[in-house]
């Protein structure tokens, strides 16, 4: 099972609840970042405090919820160390941890359904990254 960080802003914490709840019951350990109820915050400083603790913990992952996705994935990929990849389906999800090894996990509530959602998560937690070529070009994405 996996150690997870995760955030969200008050546009994804209703989907963010659902998703601790089904991880917890699937027996991942989830450390909850905040936002911690539905009313008005600032997205980046969620990500900000979910990232700096996940760049600290090896081999855990990230998960940030905001209304579209784009807000905390574009937050967190400011990090050294982070690759945050906003996914819509599970053919992302799946690409995303093949090739490019992301380690955060961008999801919108108004894009995608907690079903889906889910469906996504679990996709991203249990796809294992190729390496080879794909490291490679890992290590030029830092600037």
């Amino acid at each position: 099972m996996a150690r997870i960080h995760i955030a969200s802003d008050h546009a994804g914490f209703a989907l963010k609840s659902e998703l601790i709840d089904q991880l917890v019951a699937q027996g991942h350990e989830i450390i909850n970042h905040g936002c911690d109820q539905a009313t008005s915050c600032d997205y980046p400083d969620f990500a900000h405090a979910a990232c700096t603790a996940l760049l600290a913990d090896a081999g855990s992952f990230g998960i940030l919820v905001c209304g579209t996705g784009v807000g905390m994935s574009m937050a967190a990929n400011r990090h050294a160390g982070i690759r945050a990849a906003l996914c819509t389906n599970e053919f992302l999800a799946r690409a995303t941890r093949m090739h490019n090894n992301a380690n955060v996990l961008c999801l919108g509530e108004r894009v995608v359904g907690a079903g889906l959602a889910l469906s996504i998560t679990e996709v991203f937690l249990n796809t294992a990254f190729e390496g080879g070529r794909h490291q490679r070009r890992i290590d030029k994405i830092t600037a």
